[in-house]
């Protein structure tokens, strides 16, 4: 009988997943199909549920379910529990277990692509979503030193950064900021790591496009890091080329968390190196994202 795995999420037309992870799947000779399951907010319960049919090996969450997910879940296993949010579910005997890989993603993703550690430095988060609560989790359980969390919505970014505070140990700070020129002004230029954890630029996407920050507000001494794939150069990422920045977009954060989640539903190693190749193919070349 042939297995599935799914893709949950609503406006799945950006999203790569599915043709990197198949490739993985036929590359390994398996009779599993990974489906995009676009799915309509007042559906979502429906739909999470079809995953507990025996077929069915589990899922990716992707937006805007990541947080909303969770209290259609059985348990949560791993860092989910901390981070507040799924983005892989795995099928355990029609129980459904909730697991965070995009942490582990995105600190493979930064070391990888930019040979970055963020021990001891100083960061700004956009975004306060699900992505951005593992990249939160992350940089806080990797040492950073300072992370300032600004969002559009204030008392969402606050959230987050209350979420944060019993992960801090001595030394580090986390604050959550109002989303202005201003405020970001003030912190920018000691800024050395700026992570998009929003969907401003994303293709297909209502901020296509759009950028959150010009090169004016960047300086030469930052990493820029989007977690937005497509397109390969975002809006934000020429901005920071602009300014001198080292820029780097989400294709490494992508599949490392996918290939994390392959390991989970089939206890066995990821063709990682066709994954990379599947996803540069699709975007043409270039480099792509994480949501």
């Amino acid at each position: 009988m042939t297995k599935h795995i799914a893709l949950l999420g609503h406006h799945l037309s950006h999203s790569i997943s599915p043709r990197f992870q198949q490739a993985a799947l036929d590359h390994l000779g398996l009779d599993i199909r990974y489906e995009a399951w676009d799915t309509e907010p007042d559906r979502l319960e429906e739909t999470v549920n079809k995953l507990r049919r025996p077929q069915n090996l589990g899922a990716n969450v992707t937006v805007p379910y990541k947080e909303t997910v969770l209290a259609l879940l059985d348990r949560l296993a791993g860092m989910a529990p901390q981070i507040g949010a799924v983005n892989t579910i795995i099928n355990q005997g029609a129980k459904l277990v909730g697991h965070n890989t995009d942490a582990t993603g995105f600190m493979m993703a930064l070391r990888a692509e930019a040979d970055f550690d963020p021990r001891d430095k100083c960061a700004v988060l956009l975004g306060a979503g699900g992505a951005a609560r593992a990249v939160a989790f992350a940089l806080v359980e990797a040492g950073i030193a300072s992370l300032i969390i600004f969002n559009r919505t204030f008392e969402r970014g606050r959230g987050l950064a209350l979420a944060l505070g019993a992960n801090l140990k001595v030394g580090q700070q986390v604050r959550a900021l109002p989303w202005e020129e201003g405020k970001l002004g003030e912190v920018l230029p000691a800024c050395e790591l700026l992570v998009n954890c929003t969907t401003l630029g994303l293709k297909g996407g209502p901020g296509e496009g759009q950028t959150p920050l010009r090169a004016e507000g960047l300086h030469k001494d930052m990493l820029v890091y989007d977690l937005v794939y497509n397109p390969p150069e975002t809006p934000l990422l020429k901005e920071a080329r602009r300014a001198g920045a080292l820029a780097v977009s989400g294709l490494s954060m992508l599949v490392y968390q996918g290939a994390a989640s392959f390991e989970l539903w089939l206890e066995q190693p990821a063709p990682i190196d066709i994954m990379f190749k599947e996803a540069r193919r699709v975007l043409g070349g270039g480099q792509c994202c994480a949501f």
